[in-house]
């Protein structure tokens, strides 16, 4: 009987029986067998308890025990008393202990059962046998999921990925809803059959399997993995869903605006990844969304191929440097990304393209830091010829890229190398400034031709501010002007570049576009007050 155990754990046999306060309303816990971790479950796991009770000064009134079968209930669920609530709480898998419960935490005034009277205090022997996590997903217990096996590793799915499950959906009573015993796949930002199957995939591993508690508001809709003859349930239905994590392939946006899409088929090597300006060995085959193969690269021996220099689609090159060494990978590249001139041009502008890509290896270029002074700035002015050849080419955004990264390169890193690194000579650092002007008024042509305007006269400023009299800088920020409707500033521009250079005949054209435009907008100017003062005489009479 439970009694005996209560007697034979005295004070003197226990080296746990410390008794100690659990919260401020009098309940006492003392240990009688230390647990074999340091978990303990959480509100809403579901827990699994050996048990003996009695009433303080009294016989025992209840033992799972002596029924040989153990006691189950939803930790914090108000399934049982609350002192019971919060002392269980406490426990780790393995552990015993002695509650000493107030009435206020038990059944207070009432006779529940017959043999507890009124305002009794209840003393239980409590053995915490194990319990499977239980998780409030939506927050208002809508979603209940409990883990039936543990999966592997630690990473989850995200938004975006495609995942493979296997389920089974149940109503209360035990009707069977859906089901697949193969599997089935979906990208969990659409969703399938409820949604509480996709809120719970995204906290599960792969191979964990769950079950699930969904109250109707998170279950079926129709139309969503669920066919005709499914929809004869009440419409008001909770559901039970078995659910197993089969597997999942990693969807990453590229762009950050859905236009170029990466779906991972085989998980690549390490973390490092190529970056701009490293040299990649890949195979890969273009087919556009009917089968039809465009471009294969690489099929008899790998591509190769120096990361942003213009060789591949834009949208591909992007790709290949977010993935690892062995990886391979589906790229999807949306028509609203732009058509790029690096891929044929004998279907439609419109077609979104498909890539299937392989990334056999990759070097990436010496670090900054470990080259020598000289090595640094013919590093600098390889990548500034190489922005020059992208230019000539017409490839403005690769170009603007290149010599963008080369300001940032250099300015970046090489400024503090000029001035406090004495293994720069004067020529040395002659030769840096001039690079850093040739990139700016370089990167300010790309970004004319790009129509990106404002930055273009950002960057001439900037060569300015090293040069004040650079005819080149002068004459580009000069354009940006007049595109931007600047005109006073555009004339300042134009009048010293003419100073400087009186002769340049570019200088000249450029002054009287400027001109030209300045009657123009005149004129406008002219019949858009006409036209007002006339509406306005209109009224007065």
């Amino acid at each position: 009987m439970a009694v005996s155990s209560f007697k034979s754990s005295s004070k003197a046999e226990l080296p746990y029986s410390l008794e100690r306060e659990i919260g401020t309303q009098g309940l006492r816990k003392r240990i009688i067998q230390q647990g074999s971790s340091w978990l303990t479950p959480f509100p809403g796991d579901e827990v699994e308890v050996h048990y003996s009770g009695r009433v303080e000064g009294g016989l025992d009134f209840d033992s799972s025990r002596d029924r040989g079968t153990p006691f189950r209930f939803k930790l914090g669920q108000g399934e049982v008393i609350k002192g019971w609530d919060d002392g269980v709480a406490t426990m780790r898998k393995g552990e015993r202990a002695i509650f000493t419960i107030p009435p206020e935490l038990a059944y207070g005034e009432m006779v529940s059962p017959p043999m507890i009277p009124p305002n009794s205090t209840l003393i239980f022997d409590v053995e915490m046998l194990s319990w499977s996590s239980v998780r409030d997903l939506s927050g208002d217990g809508g979603i209940l999921k409990k883990i039936i096996k543990e999966g592997e590793g630690w990473s989850t799915p995200k938004d975006a990925d495609e995942v493979l499950v296997k389920y089974e959906a149940r109503l209360e009573d035990g009707t069977l809803i859906s089901k697949s015993d193969d599997g089935i796949e979906f990208h969990l930002s659409d969703g399938y059959l409820c949604p509480a199957i996709a809120k719970a995939v995204k906290t599960m591993r792969k191979g964990e399997k769950a079950e699930l508690s969904v109250r109707f508001s998170y279950g079926l809709e129709h139309g969503n993995g669920v066919t005709k003859s499914d929809c004869s349930f009440p419409p008001k239905s909770n559901l039970s869903v078995h659910l197993e994590l089969v597997s999942w392939k990693s969807v990453i946006d590229v762009t950050d605006d859905k236009k170029v899409k990466k779906k991972v088929i085989k998980v690549g090597e390490g973390y490092d990844r190529p970056s701009e300006g490293s040299l990649a060995k890949v195979v890969y085959t273009g087919k556009l969304e009917d089968g039809t193969i465009f471009e294969s690269k690489g099929s008899e021996e790998p591509f190769e191929l120096m990361c942003f220099e213009g060789k591949i689609h834009e949208g591909l090159d992007r790709a290949i440097t977010t993935m690892k060494k062995g990886e391979k990978a589906l790229v999807t590249i949306s028509p609203d990304y732009g058509f790029d001139n690096a891929v044929s041009k004998d279907f439609p502008k419109s077609a979104t393209l498909l890539y299937e890509v392989e990334l056999i290896s990759f070097t990436k270029e010496k670090p900054f830091w470990k080259m020598e002074t000289a090595e640094k700035i013919e590093t600098c002015e390889r990548k500034k010829e190489d922005g020059n050849m992208l230019f000539k080419n017409g490839k403005f955004l690769f170009a603007s890229k290149k010599y963008e990264k080369e300001i940032i390169f250099y300015y970046l890193q090489a400024v503090k190398y000029i001035e406090f690194d004495h293994s720069f000579t004067d020529e040395e650092k002659s030769q840096a400034n001039a690079l850093r002007i040739s990139c700016n008024l370089n990167n300010a042509a790309c970004k004319l031709k790009l129509g990106e305007y404002v930055e273009a006269a950002g960057l001439c400023t900037k060569v300015l501010e090293l040069d004040p009299f650079n005819v080149k800088a002068l004459y580009r920020r000069s354009q940006s002007y007049i595109r931007t409707s600047d005109l006073e500033k555009a004339e300042i521009d134009i009048k010293k570049a003419l100073t400087v250079d009186p002769n340049n005949r570019d200088v000249k054209l450029e002054y009287k576009k400027l001109k030209d435009k300045a009657k123009e907008y005149a004129k406008y100017q002219a019949e858009i007050f006409g036209t007002m003062f006339s509406r306005m005489a209109q009224l007065e009479t």
